[in-house]
C-alpha cells in the first residue's frame, strides 16, 4: 500500500511569525510611512531653528514658615506652607509686576515677562524652581533672579501684614481691658477693708491675667522669624543654547515621523479588506497556497506555456501541479477545476492550460475542457491538432448537426501541443444558448467522468465564481477548486464567501495560485490584447466559426503557432 502525503490546510503560526509576518504587512505601505518620516524631519528642522536662539536659566528657592525656635524639630514646614498655593502665587501678575519695577521693565511688558516663566516644585520638597527661557543667556539668568527676588519680597510683605494685623488684634483687645484694670484699681484703694473690697480684688486679679495673655500673645507673634526663604541656588547664563540642536532634533523628528508612520500604516492595514499575505489567503480558504507566479518579465501577462521565456514561471507551475498530485483529495477523483475569484479569468486559463501540459509531462492521459462558454479563446490560443485520440468519450453529434444534440460538447476534441511536456487533449469552449443546460448536461457529466479512467486527469476551466454561478453547477462532479487570485484585487470576504459557496456545493477548496496584478490592469491594454471593440460593433466570431468559413478543420496546422511564445488572451 503506497501512503500519500495529504498537505495541512493552514499550519498554525506561533506568536514571532505572526509578528514577523504583521511587520512585512506594515511596509508594504511605504508611502505612508515615508509621509510620516517627512512629517517628521520637518517638525525637527522646525524645532531645531526655533530652539536655536532660546537659553533657559533656573533658579532655586527653598520655603520657610514663621517660627519662633527654628531648632524645634516637632515643626513640620509642608503643614505650614501650601506648596502648590505657593507656586501658583510665584506664576500670579502681582509678582511680575514687582519683578517688572525691579528690572526697570515698563507695565506693557509685564505680559511678555509672565510668559517666560515657569515654576515647577520638585517632589518631596519645600522648594519652588524658577525657570526663565530667554533670547540671551544674561537676560534668561537675570529675569530668573528678577522673579525670584520679587517673589521673597512680595511673601515678606505678605507675612509681614499678617503679623502686624495680628498684633494690632491683640493689642484692640488689650487696650479696653487695661483701662478697665486700671479703673477698678483706683476704686479698690478708696474702698475700705471689707467683703466689697475682697470681691473688688478678686476682678482685679481675672483682668490682669487677661492682660497678660495678651501680652503674651503679642510678645510672641512680634518675636517670630519671618524670613519667607532664602534662595539656595542663583540663576546664572546658560553656557549653551537650551535646544537639542538640528541633528538630535532631526533624529528625533525621523523618530517620531516614523512611529506615526508605523500606526497610520497599521490602521490602514485594520481597514484593509484585501489579504496582504498567504497566510490571510490560506486562513480565508481555509485551504493552504499552493503557489505564487513570479512577475513576468517580458511584460505581455502569464504565458500559457513558459519554456524558454521565463523558466521560472514554468517550474511554479510543475510546483503546483506536484504539490495537487501529492494531495489525497485529489488523487482520489483527479477532477481539477480552476476558478477565479471576479474580474478576469486570463491568468486561471494560464494555470489551467500549465497545470494540464506539467500532468502530461508526468506520463498522464490529460483532458482540458474549457467550461468558460461565455467568453471562449483557447481553441484560438492554443497550438491545436484535429485529430482526436480514442482514449476520451466522443459524444454524438457535431457541429451543425441541428437539434440539442448540437449544443455544448459538440463532440469536438483537440489535441494541444505542449512542445517538450508532451500533449493533451481540449474540449474547447462554445458559446451557446443556455449555460446552465449546457454545462449540467449528460454529455458533458460523462467528459468530466473521464478522470475515473486509470492514469486519467480532467482540468476544468470555469468563469469567475463570483461573477457566475457556472463553477458551482460543476463543484459536485469535479470535487477539487483550485481559486486563481490577486491578493491585492480580491477581499478576504471574497475568498470566505467562496469557500462557503463551494462548500455548499459539495466541493472541497484544495487550494490557492497567488499572482501579481496583470500589466494590462496597470498601463491600459497588455502586450497582445485585443482592442477595444466600438459602440455597436459586431462581435468576431467563435474561432471555430471563422475556421468554417475559410474552409479548413478547427485546430488545422494553418492556425497553430510555438506554445512557448503564446500569450493569454484577455477574458
Amino acid at each position: 500500500m503506497t501512503e500519500t502525503n495529504r498537505p495541512a490546510a493552514a499550519p498554525p503560526e506561533d506568536e514571532p511569525d505572526l509578528l514577523r509576518d504583521q511587520f512585512r504587512q506594515l511596509l508594504r505601505y511605504r508611502r505612508l510611512l515615508g509621509a510620516g518620516v517627512g512629517i517628521g524631519l520637518l517638525g525637527g528642522v522646525y524645532l531645531g531653528i526655533s530652539t536655536a536662539d532660546t537659553y533657559v536659566s533656573v533658579a532655586d528657592v527653598v520655603l520657610r514658615a514663621p517660627t519662633d525656635d527654628p531648632f524645634n524639630p516637632s515643626l513640620a514646614p509642608d503643614k505650614a506652607i501650601n506648596i502648590g498655593s505657593e507656586r501658583q502665587v510665584a506664576l500670579s501678575s502681582s509678582i511680575a509686576e514687582q519683578a517688572a519695577k525691579t528690572l526697570g521693565i515698563p507695565d506693557k511688558g509685564v505680559p511678555a515677562l509672565r510668559s517666560g516663566l515657569q515654576v515647577t516644585n520638585p517632589p518631596q520638597t519645600m522648594v519652588l524652581r524658577f525657570t526663565y527661557t530667554a533670547s540671551s543667556p544674561k537676560e534668561a539668568a537675570k529675569r530668573a533672579n528678577g522673579m525670584a527676588q520679587a517673589y521673597l519680597h512680595k511673601r515678606q510683605e505678605a507675612l509681614d501684614v499678617t503679623r502686624t494685623t495680628m498684633v494690632k488684634g491683640y493689642a484692640d483687645q488689650r487696650d479696653p481691658v487695661a483701662k478697665q484694670l486700671d479703673d477698678l484699681a483706683k476704686q479698690i484703694n478708696a474702698m475700705p477693708a471689707g467683703a466689697a473690697r475682697d470681691a473688688a480684688l478678686g476682678s482685679k486679679t481675672d483682668l490682669q491675667s487677661k492682660v497678660n495673655t495678651l501680652n503674651n500673645n503679642i510678645t510672641k507673634l512680634q518675636a517670630l522669624d519671618m524670613t519667607p526663604g532664602r534662595v539656595t541656588s542663583p540663576a546664572a547664563p546658560p553656557a549653551a543654547a537650551d535646544g537639542p540642536g538640528i541633528p538630535m532634533s532631526l533624529a528625533l523628528g525621523a523618530a517620531t515621523g516614523l512611529a506615526l508612520g508605523l500606526l497610520a500604516a497599521w490602521v490602514r492595514l485594520v481597514f484593509d479588506p484585501a489579504p496582504r499575505s498567504e497566510g490571510d489567503v490560506a486562513r480565508a480558504l481555509r485551504a493552504p497556497v499552493l503557489g505564487y507566479l513570479p512577475r513576468d518579465k517580458t511584460g505581455g501577462g502569464p504565458l500559457l506555456a513558459a519554456g524558454e521565456a521565463d523558466p521560472r514561471l514554468a517550474e511554479e507551475y510543475r510546483s503546483v501541479a506536484f504539490r495537487l498530485a501529492y494531495d489525497a483529495r485529489f488523487a482520489d477523483r483527479r477532477r481539477l477545476l480552476v476558478v477565479a475569484p471576479r474580474g478576469s479569468s486570463e491568468t486561471a486559463a494560464a494555470v489551467a492550460v500549465n497545470l494540464a501540459a506539467s500532468f502530461a509531462e508526468t506520463g498522464k492521459d490529460v483532458l482540458l475542457i474549457e467550461a468558460d462558454l461565455r467568453t471562449p479563446v483557447l481553441a484560438s490560443q492554443l497550438p491545436t491538432d484535429a485529430g482526436g485520440r480514442p482514449r476520451w468519450s466522443q459524444v454524438t453529434g457535431g457541429p451543425g448537426t441541428g437539434g440539442p444534440e448540437s449544443d455544448w460538447p459538440d463532440g469536438r476534441q483537440l489535441v494541444v501541443d505542449a512542445g517538450e511536456s508532451g500533449a493533451f487533449d481540449l474540449i474547447p469552449g462554445d458559446r451557446v444558448r443556455n449555460v446552465a443546460r449546457a454545462l449540467t448536461s449528460p454529455r458533458a457529466t460523462r467528459l468530466i467522468s473521464e478522470a475515473d479512467s486509470p492514469n486519467s486527469t480532467v482540468v476544468v476551466l470555469a468563469p469567475p465564481v463570483l461573477s457566475y454561478a457556472d463553477a458551482l453547477a460543476l463543484v459536485d462532479r469535479v470535487d477539487g477548486v483550485l481559486v486563481v487570485c490577486d491578493p491585492r484585487a480580491v477581499h478576504r470576504s471574497d475568498l470566505a464567501r467562496i469557500r462557503e459557496l463551494i462548500s455548499g456545493a459539495g466541493g472541497t477548496v484544495l487550494g490557492a495560485v497567488l499572482h501579481s496584478p496583470l500589466p494590462g490592469e496597470k498601463r491600459g491594454r497588455g502586450k497582445g490584447a485585443p482592442a477595444a471593440s466600438a459602440p455597436g460593433a459586431v462581435p468576431p466570431p467563435p474561432a471555430h466559426e471563422a475556421d468554417a468559413a475559410e474552409g479548413r478543420l478547427p485546430g488545422e496546422g494553418g492556425d497553430t503557432v510555438a506554445l512557448r511564445t503564446v500569450r493569454s488572451g484577455r477574458r
